[in-house]
């Protein structure tokens, strides 16, 4: 799946917690439909079974339960995609990242292993810290193998980590500082891994056990150094794992580039003395934020168009040759926008919260829900083939297709929604944190739920609101229009 991701520790972020927010985008010519559940204990399977793939896998006893943004239709299985564990616990699958010939021939992928479909039933139920989940992930990777080159997330209240599978077996993962953001595209992100720390002391890089071997035996180290592989602590990975391909130009490197000149904005990121084009290949991985980031910044950015820039799909004075020349992130193909937030110093109960958008970003706003319950609101949950306006996904599907030709007269309207939508989640979010002490330990699963319910009840009355006006601007403009009225 193409898709767009963004990480932050927990002192590059507004309010400390750690946030991870990926979109999940269907591939071209489709559109897939999705939903927001609760996966319970008991409805985990035993065996798992792939649909794509085939491969089955004995899963453990004793499942955690869940949240989950699965297909709503389950032709090509699961695809779970992003959720939070009872225990606080996030994980985020996958994006699609890129390789290179001379990892592929030396490490092919499986046809019959682990791919997107499946990593997030396997391994999320499983795990008891952001760390654990890297290295249960590498397990099934060197055991199963996977037939696609995948970038996944993981998080908890205290650490984020990033991991990327090299060919068939191999993986690598790191730290994101505390201090730092993350932008990752569909393309190999980590720029440098600490070998000596991999190998050693594991306390921000981890890594397949023979990855060492890996590189000497089929000379993947590109650099000049002659510092043993074992003492390296810059091991240039995009190089021996990586791309560097035309495409990429177009389609990845100008997505993380947006995101860092939005996040630095003070940087030279334009013109022909820029610090970074948006072509360039060595992109940082990470970087400090100018500002603490919101949750408001992680929606903008997973949104982006490029606005403010000659790119900018939607702007009618950008110059024609540029227009839409890169890959926008805020793309007609969104399936779902999942931001994980997970808090420190508030009831275990209260400190996870999952915001969900459906549909194009351009288009649509965050909902905060949260994930300690057995249930999560039917208007999110109820997802089918069916168009219909019940759904959270089809509402904004319509949504998106009406404003997207009519965009001058439907951005006001859009913008006051999204504004709307968060304003409230944020107010909600804190009138239930000062209520939710007088609450009886038995009662607080329920009463979490009421709080989701109430605030799907305010997103779909809004949703509703907005699909009403850009109906009317989409109608007003239809080419059969005619100003005079019936005499």
């Amino acid at each position: 799946m193409p898709c767009t991701t963004i990480l932050a520790g927990k002192k590059a972020t507004y309010d400390g917690s750690t946030m991870m927010a990926r979109n999940e985008d269907s591939g071209s010519g489709h559109f897939t439909a999705k939903k927001f559940i609760t996966v319970l204990p008991g409805d985990q399977p035993k065996l798992y079974k792939s649909v794509i793939s085939k491969v089955e896998i004995p899963l453990p006893e004793k499942p955690l339960r869940y949240t989950a943004v699965p297909n709503a239709l389950p032709d090509e299985g699961i695809w779970g995609e992003a959720g939070v564990n009872e225990l606080n616990v996030a994980m985020s699958e996958t994006e699609t990242i890129t390789s290179n010939a001379r990892v592929q021939g030396a490490d092919p992928l499986v046809k019959t292993g682990i791919g997107e479909e499946d990593l997030l039933t396997i391994t999320l139920p499983y795990i008891r810290s952001a760390r654990e989940g890297v290295l249960r992930l590498g397990r099934l990777t060197e055991e199963y193998g996977t037939y696609e080159m995948n970038g996944v997330g993981f998080q908890d209240t205290d650490e984020v980590w990033w991991f990327e599978t090299v060919g068939g077996h191999h993986w690598i993962a790191k730290r994101v500082p505390d201090e730092c953001y993350v932008v990752m595209p569909n393309q190999m992100g980590i720029d440098s891994l600490d070998l000596a720390d991999a190998y050693g002391e594991k306390k921000n890089n981890l890594c397949s056990a023979d990855l060492i071997d890996f590189i000497r035996e089929n000379s993947l180290d590109l650099s000049y150094s002659k510092t043993p592989l074992e003492k390296r602590k810059d091991f240039d990975t995009r190089a021996a794992f990586g791309s560097h391909d035309d495409s990429d130009h177009k389609y990845n490197t100008p997505r993380a580039w947006i995101m860092h000149r939005y996040l630095q904005p003070s940087r030279k990121w334009d013109g022909p003395d820029a610090e970074y084009g948006p072509e360039d290949d060595d992109l940082p991985w990470s970087g400090v934020p100018e500002r603490k980031i919101t949750v408001e910044d992680v929606k903008y950015v997973l949104s982006s168009h490029f606005q403010g820039t000659d790119y900018d799909v939607y702007e009618r004075t950008a110059e024609p040759r540029l227009k839409g020349k890169y890959r926008p992130i805020g793309i007609n193909r969104n399936n779902f926008v999942a931001l994980t937030q997970l808090r420190s110093g508030v009831p275990k109960e209260l400190a996870a919260i999952q915001w969900i958008a459906m549909g194009s970003n351009v288009f649509n706003a965050f909902v905060p829900f949260y994930t300690h319950v057995d249930k999560t609101p039917e208007y999110f949950a109820c997802t089918g083939a069916e168009v219909t306006t019940d759904s959270f996904y089809w509402a904004n599907r319509l949504i998106g297709a009406l404003s997207d030709a009519h965009m001058p007269k439907c951005s006001s309207h859009i913008e006051r929604y999204q504004n709307r939508v968060h304003a409230e989640g944020h107010r909600r979010l804190k009138e239930a944190a000062a209520a939710f002490g007088k609450v009886k330990a038995k009662d607080r699963s329920a009463w979490l739920e009421q709080k989701n319910r109430e605030m799907a009840d305010f997103a779909k009355e809004e949703t509703g609101k907005l699909l009403d006006k850009v109906l009317y601007e989409a109608s007003c403009e239809m080419k059969n229009g005619f100003s005079r009225s019936d005499a």
